[in-house]
C-alpha cells in the first residue's frame, strides 16, 4: 500500500492513503465497550474484593465511616437490596428499595439496583452505576426545586407601576 505525504504550510506533515472501498467493507466493524474501574480496579474485580481490602481504595470521609461500622440500618439496607435483586428476572430492573439513609456510600455490591432515596418531601428513584460508587446516595436526590427566573410580573419594577392592569 502506497502512503503519500503532503506538506500543509511547510511546517505540517499530514499522511494520507488512496482511499479503497474493498478493503473497508471486508473488514468487520469492531465496537469495544468500555470497561469500568474504580480507581485502577475493574467492577468484576472490585466485587470479589473483601471489605478492608474495599476500604482501602475509598477516600478518607468514606474510609473513617466504615472503619467506624456499619450501621443496622445500612445492613438492613443491602439485606433488601440483595433480596430484590434475588426476586427480579433476568433481564429486568428490580423493585426499587425505599430508604431515607441519604449517608449510605454506595458499595460495588449496590450496582445494578434501584433505591428510592427519601429528599425530605418524596422518595427519588435512583438507579446505581458503577460511576456512583464511593459517592453518598443523598447526592442524587437534590433536596430542593431548582430556582427558574422568569421574566418579572406586573409591578416588579418602578416603571410598570403606571402600567394599567388589564
Amino acid at each position: 500500500m502506497n502512503v503519500y505525504h503532503t506538506c500543509i504550510r511547510s511546517y505540517t506533515w499530514k499522511t494520507t492513503r488512496p482511499f479503497h472501498p474493498q478493503e473497508d467493507a471486508n473488514k468487520p466493524k469492531k465496537r469495544t465497550f468500555r470497561t469500568f474501574h474504580y480507581r485502577g480496579v475493574e467492577l468484576d474485580k472490585l466485587l470479589d474484593l473483601s471489605q478492608d481490602e474495599l476500604i482501602k481504595l475509598f477516600s478518607a470521609r468514606q474510609r473513617r465511616k466504615f472503619q467506624r461500622g456499619i450501621s443496622k440500618k445500612a445492613k438492613s439496607l443491602l439485606k433488601k437490596l440483595r433480596k430484590a435483586k434475588k426476586e427480579c428476572e433476568v433481564g429486568e430492573k428490580p423493585k426499587p428499595v425505599p430508604t431515607h439513609l441519604r449517608n449510605m456510600t454506595i458499595i460495588p455490591e449496590m450496582v445494578g439496583s434501584i433505591v428510592a432515596v427519601h429528599n425530605g418531601k418524596q422518595y427519588t428513584n435512583v438507579e446505581i452505576k458503577p460511576e456512583m460508587i464511593g459517592y453518598y446516595l443523598g447526592e442524587f436526590s437534590i433536596t430542593y426545586k431548582h430556582t427558574r427566573h422568569g421574566k418579572p410580573g406586573i409591578g416588579a419594577t418602578h416603571s410598570s407601576r403606571f402600567i394599567p392592569l388589564k
